[in-house]
């Protein structure tokens, strides 16, 4: 029995409790719009601004055309670390036998805690009174027979929510879900899934139609992890070994650009984004990762490694500018995407 616990809308919701005068109006956590070009991305968002269209990692300026009243506040990685070591000391509490998958995320292994998915219940519920009485904060709890069913029911009742899936519902539950639903399966995978099945939309349950072969020969050990999925079987373990492996975030300019002024302003305001991320997660790094998206939709791809160090904004983008503006000056052709990420050592 694993409970996934998920914090709603974190940076935007500390924001709140911070400034009561936030609440019920729009609220964007990332940059300010108005400052520079409004150039840096969107880190998160309350609900308000999503109903905007909002989301997180949209550029800042695209999110300001969408919601130009919308208050922008920069992120306060310091605050937001100290309510995250707040409410893993409450989730200690409750098992020893959990993951950190980030300063707002969490797999609990519940299998030694309780008897019965109506006790793993209760413990849910009081997970969520307790994080709301100590912290003022809402989170949103699934609870599942493995890590991936877990996931997908925490998501199922947002904000506020907690969504119990027993064995038996399983099947029921994830055959409806869209296969992006599935953890590991991003747009990459899913426009191979649908070359490989002629459609698109495509469903949990659709994958079905795919043999363990098919899978492993597109895919690799990858494959083979999707095809246990489909069926609701996700064999990954919660544990220290599971740590989150690497983060980073990816920005689309609203217009293809070769402004060198611009695409290295943003490369830098995501360089920033990523490093805050990173020394919230309170460890080292080992790579950088520059993904470099070209007008024609051809992505490239390059990284450097080191010794594990402490991140740093200035190390990030150090690291970086020089891939990219290598990259850049080889293919000399106008922009689409901008990201960063950084491998965990």
């Amino acid at each position: 029995m694993i409970l996934h616990l998920d914090m709603d809308c974190f940076f935007a919701q500390v924001e709140e409790r911070e400034n009561p005068r936030f609440k019920g109006k729009p609220l964007v956590v990332g940059a300010d719009p108005k400052s520079g070009k409004g150039r840096g991305v969107v880190s998160t968002c309350n609900y308000e601004a999503r109903k905007f269209g909002i989301q997180s990692g949209m550029a800042i300026s695209k999110a300001y055309k969408s919601c130009s009243q919308a208050t922008y506040l920069p992120v306060n990685k310091e605050l937001y670390s100290r309510v995250s070591e707040n409410i893993f000391r409450i989730v200690e509490g409750v098992s020893k036998i959990y993951e950190r998958v980030s300063f707002d995320e969490a797999y609990i292994d519940l299998s030694k805690v309780v008897k019965n998915y109506k006790e793993a219940e209760k413990i849910g519920e009081s997970l969520k009174k307790l994080i709301f009485r100590q912290e003022n904060l809402t989170c949103s709890v699934g609870i599942g027979e493995n890590k991936m069913v877990a996931k997908i029911a925490s998501e199922e009742d947002k904000p506020d929510g907690l969504t119990v899936i027993k064995p038996s519902q399983t099947l029921k539950f994830i055959s409806k879900k869209p296969i992006r639903d599935i953890p590991g399966i991003g747009p990459k995978t899913e426009n191979k899934l649908e070359k490989l099945l002629g459609r698109s939309n495509l469903k949990i349950k659709d994958l079905k139609a795919l043999s363990k072969k098919q899978l492993i020969d597109e895919f690799g050990k990858k494959g083979e992890d999707t095809y246990f999925k489909a069926r609701g079987k996700d064999r990954s373990k919660v544990g220290s070994e599971n740590k989150t492996k690497s983060l980073g975030r990816e920005v689309t300019f609203d217009e293809n650009t070769t402004d060198p002024e611009e695409i290295i302003y943003t490369f830098k305001n995501i360089s920033k984004e990523v490093s805050g991320l990173a020394e919230i997660e309170k460890r080292k790094i080992k790579t950088v990762v520059v993904v470099c998206r070209f007008e024609e939709f051809d992505t490239y791809t390059r990284q450097i490694s080191f010794d594990p160090v402490q991140p740093t904004e200035e190390l990030i983008y150090k690291k970086g500018i020089k891939l990219l503006l290598r990259l850049f000056l080889k293919k000399a052709r106008p922009v689409r995407l901008l990201g960063v990420r950084v491998l965990f050592g």
